[in-house]
């Protein structure tokens, strides 16, 4: 799949995009995408921790800014808003669909789930630092109108997200490690596959570099085409920046869903919440230095309903990520938030 996007995006390069091509670009598109996050896998699983998480890491951020900001330059000030929209759309999409899902489908199956709550909650208080200091305190800031930061807020909050998000990977992977094992201490020997080769990791590591020259080209051709989309159903831009988080998130998502039914909620809640820290901590910064260095309008402030439903999610994640112990009722309570976002950003 990597090497047949690439194929099809020199044909569009050399050809232009018609209704058909632009039907096949948007497969690959989704296709590159899930082969981009496989790779970066199979190469995370051979060089271990830590280099394996921030391979992993890496690999999506990528995807999730080359989307942003392909549609961004595209754009120009219509577009300045495509960051924000994208940021707050994965992490309601994590913290209440993907953490939702989960919690039924294993309270289902299983009735009750443990996981370490010493792993959980430091991960949800760097989570809720970060997102308040990227999409909360803008609305809430003198300097330029609302919204907005300043060049040197800019840079502030960009160093803040990656300290953040550096601070939690020394913090998963080195000091403490073991508070993201399962409860009783060991890993499941049946859960984790035997290291790749090293002719497949080399392998993995070069279909990864095509399939991310694949996904930054294709956006960047598929760009117009969605706006239009998007204009001609008359939905407001936000549709845009969910559908980035969805495309971006949804190998996660299936591999959260995959451990919670198998009664690995402790998987389950490392992809979760990892996920959405890895979003805003290292898509912020990218965001930011393209802003700066190329005059890219960015608004990042998010609005009133936004906030009210973002403090929302953060109290029930709190009571949810309490206790180490979750059901089926929590997970009932997170859908409910995630169908009200969904909503409420189609008949705002």
């Amino acid at each position: 799949m990597p090497v047949l996007s690439a194929i099809l995006l020199g044909v569009c390069l050399a050809v232009g995009v018609g209704p058909v091509l632009a039907f096949l670009c948007a497969v690959a598109l989704v296709a590159a995408v899930l082969a981009a996050v496989h790779h970066a896998e199979v190469v995370a699983h051979r060089v271990g921790e830590p280099l394996g998480t921030l391979v992993l890491a890496l690999a999506v951020t990528v995807i999730e800014a080359s989307l942003i900001l392909s549609l961004m330059l595209s754009g120009g000030e219509a577009a300045a808003a495509l960051a924000r929209d994208t940021v707050f759309s994965a992490v309601m999409v994590i913290c209440n669909g993907v953490v939702g899902l989960c919690l039924l489908v294993g309270g289902l199956r299983h009735g009750e789930q443990s996981f370490r709550v010493e792993g959980a909650g430091p991960g949800i208080a760097a989570l809720i630092a970060l997102t308040t200091l990227s999409l909360v305190l803008p609305t809430f800031t003198t300097s330029t109108p609302s919204g907005t930061y300043s060049p040197a807020q800019l840079v502030f909050a960009a160093v803040a997200s990656l300290a953040l998000w550096g601070a939690y990977v020394f913090f998963q992977t080195v000091r403490h490690r073991d508070y993201f094992l399962p409860v009783a201490g060991l890993r499941d020997p049946e859960a984790h596959a035997e290291r790749p080769s090293v002719r497949a990791s080399l392998a993995s590591f070069v279909l990864l570099l095509v399939s991310l020259v694949a996904v930054v080209g294709l956006a960047k051709v598929l760009s117009p085409s969605i706006e239009r989309a998007v204009d001609a159903a008359g939905a407001p831009k936000t549709v845009i920046g969910i559908a980035i988080a969805v495309l971006v998130l949804l190998p996660e998502t299936l591999a959260a869903l995959r451990a919670a039914r198998a009664d690995r909620l402790q998987t389950s809640m490392n992809l979760s919440v990892g996920s959405a820290l890895a979003s805003i901590g290292l898509t912020i910064p990218a965001v930011v230095a393209a802003s700066l260095l190329f005059g890219i309008p960015l608004v990042l402030g998010l609005g009133a309903k936004d906030i009210t439903l973002l403090a929302l999610t953060f109290l029930v994640s709190t009571v949810t990520l309490g206790t180490g112990r979750t059901s089926l009722m929590q997970g009932a309570v997170h859908l409910v938030l995630f169908f009200a976002f969904l909503f409420l950003a189609l008949a705002p």
